[in-house]
């Protein structure tokens, strides 16, 4: 599980003062790839890139100015040059999940921008 802290900003919201549906997927991408920085090495983030291919949203309560959100990640599984990642979010304030994403994510290879069967030294970097 890797984590990042969110403080909901002003330029987060949509008309109707919450979260803007558009600014979960950014947050998405964001924590896939600091994920993916934190823990690969950097030959292997100069190898490979990701691409997000899918993506369901599922919100279960609206977030607002000023609130912390815990967000949360992981990979669920992976099979050829795919790999299905989870995505958490929570309010800080009662602990309760606000959003839950499943994407959907392709391995490239950096320079060709192909996809590519993900090897096993890079399924393991999300397994430390």
């Amino acid at each position: 599980m890797f984590e990042k802290k969110i403080r909901v900003q002003q330029c987060d919201l949509d008309e109707l003062n919450h979260v803007n549906n558009v600014k979960y997927v950014d947050w998405v991408q964001d924590i896939a790839l600091s994920h993916w920085r934190e823990k690969a090495p950097k030959e292997m983030q100069e190898k490979w890139a990701w691409v997000m291919t899918k993506h369901c949203i599922e919100y279960r309560k609206a977030s607002f100015l000023g609130n912390n959100i815990s967000v949360k990640t992981y990979l669920e599984s992976s099979n050829g040059a795919m790999a299905t990642r989870i995505v958490e979010f929570y309010n800080e304030t009662d602990k309760k999940a606000s959003v839950t994403s499943t994407t959907s994510w392709c391995l490239l290879d950096a320079n060709t921008f192909k996809p590519k069967r993900i090897p096993e030294n890079v399924s393991d970097v999300f397994k430390k």
